[in-house]
């Protein structure tokens, strides 16, 4: 297994083989894990019953993916990730949004996906085998994953797709087998504990379809990294079906902890109490002995797929923002700065609770740049200048990206003001409320508030300051007019006085 050279220059077409399907495997390999299983408890920890839970994680999942799928088709036109291909619509500087958004998402989600899987691997080994629950004992598995990352990482796109190949179909039937494991306990009546008519019934509702939401936001700024080996040639169509199906099978990882929840809820409540919920330890009360060894096998392979899926990015978007790395250095300098985070995070600074709240902070950030990207997309009917878009990796100045100093105002202005109305509708009880997150309710509406936002106001910014006629190609814009502005050459930076 050869190891990966590219970084975020164009990949040639002679190396782009990847088909959508292995687009699918990566993705929905990400997320399928105990941290999908965690979010997908949140129903019942909101008091809701099975079948509304259900009804709000499929509710979550669709418009999630719709949202998501979009964001699949920068990498087969450009042949780049998404914080390259970003500098079409926030500057050839702007870019470093999507870049450092990707890079903070991603060693958030490494870590989690660390904790959670070391947690479930140690408490399966402790009932299995009684071995001591520890900081050694801990210590061990989180470095046992983080270096097995580290190293997949490394290797490139290619290794990772084969750790995934695996990981898809293992953990698939691994959460299959927990049919067996917990039908005799499981209750599809299960009632939730709020009573009818509840007045809290729809925040409730709404927040846990909205938290089940966030997860598929959470990879828009990675699917450029993993679709970028897809030839341009293929189907637009097969892409964007592959990105949303990659997030409708993460039924699977949701469904297993929202009927794991109900059965905790009922059989040992005391885990899923809404001021301490411990998922992962009240799985383990409630499984048969002969399931602790299957739970520790999605704990690592788990780990796996989403460190490998996370971590990858981070290394790719640190080599996009400081050409001089390589993709290789880059990763090796960013997997060891996460690693000692992820250990002085655990066991020093007690930040296993507060990294899951910045995760959500930086996707409520990123859900409006993806909207930004979307609507670009649409108004530029979908044409890209692949050259311009590596000025800033090449260290040149000019071209159709240029715009004003290398920053497009209109796209980092709908940016920035949707991300910071959105944090502050942010209502996350006991971690962190925004100034108006109790307007609606109690209800953290922050993310569609954010969507809603970067949606009108860069279609209105677009509609009164209209960008380059060039910057279009051929077909001209779509909805908005063009203006016959005109655009600097491409030349070296040290050329420039």
């Amino acid at each position: 297994m050869k190891i990966e050279t590219y970084g975020v220059e164009r990949i040639p077409d002679a190396d782009r083989s990847a088909r959508p399907i292995d687009l699918f495997r990566l993705a929905f390999g990400g997320a399928n894990t105990f941290a999908t299983c965690v979010l997908g408890a949140f129903p019942i920890l909101f008091g809701l019953s099975f079948w509304q839970g259900v009804t709000a994680t499929v509710l979550g999942l669709v418009v999630g993916a719709l949202i998501l799928a979009p964001l699949s088709l920068f990498g087969p036109l450009n042949g780049t990730n998404n914080a390259v291909s970003s500098s079409a619509h926030l500057g050839v500087h702007g870019r470093i949004v999507g870049s450092f958004l990707s890079l903070l998402t991603a060693i958030a989600f490494f870590s989690i996906s660390v904790w959670s899987s070391g947690d479930a691997l140690v408490g399966g080994a402790h009932r299995l085998v009684g071995l001591q629950e520890s900081d050694v004992t801990y210590g061990v598995a989180y470095a046992l994953f983080a270096v097995l990352v580290l190293v997949v990482c490394v290797y490139g796109f290619r290794f990772m797709l084969f750790v995934n190949k695996i990981a898809v179909l293992a953990a698939s039937l691994l959460f299959v087998l927990g049919v067996f494991a917990f039908a005799g306990d499981f209750d599809p009546s299960y009632a939730g504990t709020l009573a009818a008519g509840d007045p809290l019934f729809w925040p409730s509702f709404i927040g846990a379809a909205l938290i089940v939401l966030s997860n598929p936001v959470s990879f828009g700024a990675f699917l450029g990294d993993w679709s970028r080996y897809i030839p341009a040639r293929t189907p637009r169509s097969r892409v964007l079906a592959a990105a949303f199906l990659s997030q409708i099978a993460t039924f699977l990882p949701f469904l297993f902890g929202l009927t794991t929840a109900s059965i905790i809820a009922t059989k040992a409540a005391k885990y899923v109490d809404p001021a301490a919920p411990n998922y992962v330890g009240g799985l383990l009360a409630i499984s048969p002995g002969w399931y602790f060894v299957p739970v520790c096998l999605i704990a690592l392979i788990g780990g796996m797929s989403t460190g490998t899926t996370a971590l990858y990015g981070t290394g790719l978007d640190f080599s996009s923002v400081f050409p001089r790395f390589s993709r290789v250095q880059a990763t090796i300098f960013i997997g060891t700065l996460s690693i000692v985070f992820i250990f002085v995070g655990r066991f020093a600074a007690n930040l296993t609770q507060s990294i899951s709240t910045f995760a959500t902070l930086i996707i409520t950030c990123t859900a409006p740049w993806m909207v930004i990207m979307m609507f670009g997309y649409l108004t530029r009917r979908g044409w890209y200048d692949a050259e311009a878009l590596q000025v800033f990796n090449r260290r040149q100045r000019g071209g159709r990206y240029w715009f004003t100093h290398g920053w497009n105002w209109r796209g980092m202005t709908a940016w920035l003001v949707s991300a910071v109305v959105a944090i502050l509708f942010v209502n996350l009880p006991g971690q962190f409320v925004g100034p108006l997150g109790d307007l609606a309710g109690g209800v953290d509406i922050s993310l569609p508030v954010g969507l809603a936002i970067a949606a009108v106001l860069y279609l209105v910014l677009l509609a009164a300051f209209p960008e380059p006629r060039e910057v279009y190609g051929p077909a001209g814009p779509r909805l908005v007019r063009a203006a016959d502005t005109p655009v600097p050459p491409i030349v070296a930076a040290e050329l420039v006085g």
